[in-house]
């Protein structure tokens, strides 16, 4: 526990329409990381639900220094988010996890126990190995994301089992190194993040994790994300 005192974890949450879910999820990090120095980064991309009006009540709460709104105007995108995100992370690791509830962070300790026993440069929560899953989803779905990482897997070989995850611990330095590198957006961006640092030989490990289906609000994947999936495939298949 003493190596975990001095460390820092900014928890980059990006949301959007998110009031249902974002008091949950922030009840919940404090629950799971007890004896942990973290902070949590809510990039809020202009929800006109109520979200920052939420978050700042939440500010109240458990105090400015832990919670920090950083909103923007409009929706500009996941990846945009973490950038913006990053400028006003304190920590030496980086966090980044959906406000969904899809990602639930009684799994937090884990990664980071993980990251202290190996020294990983990323810990990436993965649905497609012994003991984790994925709760909510339908058969198409299921298939779906399983076929889309089946072929990344055969195609780009990155050494890694769940290349579509967003629940993902980093160096704060190797996130600055590889979002910068990085242009694709949506459902694709955490690819590309994963298979640009298993070019560059960063060491990464695995965690399993159950995704559980959105609690509250309605997913965001569509087909025109899957057509978008299939053209990120193409071009990390020709630059990387």
């Amino acid at each position: 526990m003493e190596k975990e005192k001095k460390n820092k974890y900014s928890i980059i949450v990006p949301t959007y329409n998110e009031r249902l879910n974002i008091a949950l999820i922030v009840y919940l990090i404090f629950k799971h990381l007890r004896d942990v120095d973290f902070e949590i980064i809510i990039v809020d991309d202009g929800s006109p639900d109520g979200t920052q009006e939420v978050v700042k009540q939440l500010q109240q709460v458990y105090g400015e220094d832990h919670i920090l709104l950083r909103p923007r105007a409009k929706k500009l995108g996941l990846g945009t988010a973490y950038i913006h995100g990053l400028k006003h992370a304190s920590g030496n690791f980086v966090v980044i996890m959906d406000a969904d509830l899809s990602h639930h962070p009684m799994y937090l300790p884990s990664f980071i126990k993980k990251q202290l026993e190996t020294g990983a440069s990323i810990v990436t929560g993965t649905r497609y190995v012994k003991g984790g899953g994925v709760h909510g989803w339908n058969l198409m779905r299921k298939l779906t994301s399983r076929g889309a990482n089946v072929l990344a897997q055969t195609l780009l070989w990155p050494g890694v089992s769940d290349l579509t995850g967003s629940f993902r611990l980093y160096k704060k330095s190797v996130l600055e190194d590889i979002i910068s590198s990085v242009v694709s957006k949506g459902y694709v961006f955490q690819m590309e993040m994963i298979v640009r640092a298993s070019r560059k030989g960063y060491h990464i490990e695995e965690v399993p994790i159950t995704f559980v289906d959105r609690v509250f609000g309605s997913s965001k994947l569509g087909g025109s994300e899957i057509v978008e999936y299939l053209k990120g495939l193409a071009y990390l298949l020709v630059t990387t």
